[in-house]
């Protein structure tokens, strides 16, 4: 598994103890979350509620989709169009 740094909004940072960057073990999203979860389980609830992941500059859905140490990651406000 890579360790990815994972940018946190600020709304998460403070079940993050307060950490605007955490590095978790992943190669694929739905692993970068859970381990997420793993690692802050006050973060559970609202990544269960659903947030906005963005790689490298684009919004991205699918537990499926691979990261890398080399990709930019941001966890951001769920992102909702109308």
């Amino acid at each position: 598994m890579a360790r990815i740094e994972v940018n946190l909004w600020s709304g998460l940072r403070r079940l993050a103890d307060g950490q605007q960057v955490v590095t978790v073990e992943a190669t694929t999203v739905g692993e970068m979350l859970d381990a997420l979860v793993a690692a802050h389980p006050a973060l559970g609830p609202l990544l269960q509620a659903g947030v906005s992941v963005a790689i490298d500059g684009e919004i991205t859905n699918g537990r499926h989709l691979p990261v890398t140490p080399e990709n930019e990651v941001f966890l951001m406000q769920r992102l909702k169009g109308g």
